[in-house]
């Protein structure tokens, strides 16, 4: 669906733009806003782009660069620190040869760090798009991200680049 399109779904009002961005950064193929998306919003909702710019730069649920068709969130918070979350870093990291901030040379999977997921009950913790996996151990980051890289992913416009 084109920007435009889901721009027609909500009233050009400001309470909207969360869930604008939203709508249109998951219908991005790579994850992100774009500056052309940043200056619909503005246009559509009356007001300026660095309006717009500084709402999506300031929640790290939006993305300004493109990204994988995967998102991986690590808590980093500090429950997940204790329960070795610095152990999940280091596993996916190795599965996935990326650092965190990385996207893979298959555009597949971005790997971020956010600050808490809220299931400090089931530390050590991550998100895979919308997904919560806790308890992670090396076998459960391993078994979670097979049931991701198991499926082929159709190219989307070229190669990417490992740096977004």
């Amino acid at each position: 669906m084109k920007s435009e399109d889901i721009l027609e779904n909500y009233p050009p009002r400001m309470e909207n733009v969360l869930l604008i961005l939203h709508d249109i950064q998951n219908n991005n193929p790579q994850n992100y806003l774009s500056k052309k998306d940043l200056s619909l919003v503005a246009r559509h909702l009356n007001t300026t782009l660095a309006t717009i710019y500084g709402i999506a730069s300031y929640y790290t649920m939006f993305s300004l660069k493109p990204r994988g068709k995967h998102i991986i969130r690590i808590c980093r918070s500090p429950v997940c620190h204790l329960a070795g979350v610095v152990d999940v870093i280091t596993e996916l990291t190795k599965i996935l040869k990326i650092d965190v901030g990385k996207t893979t040379p298959d555009r597949r999977f971005t790997l971020e760090t956010t600050a808490c997921l809220g299931q400090c009950d089931s530390a050590p913790a991550m998100m895979v798009d919308d997904v919560l996996c806790g308890n992670l151990t090396a076998k459960k980051i391993q078994a979670t991200l097979h049931q991701y890289m198991k499926h082929a992913i159709p190219e989307e416009g070229g190669k990417g680049d490992s740096s977004a």
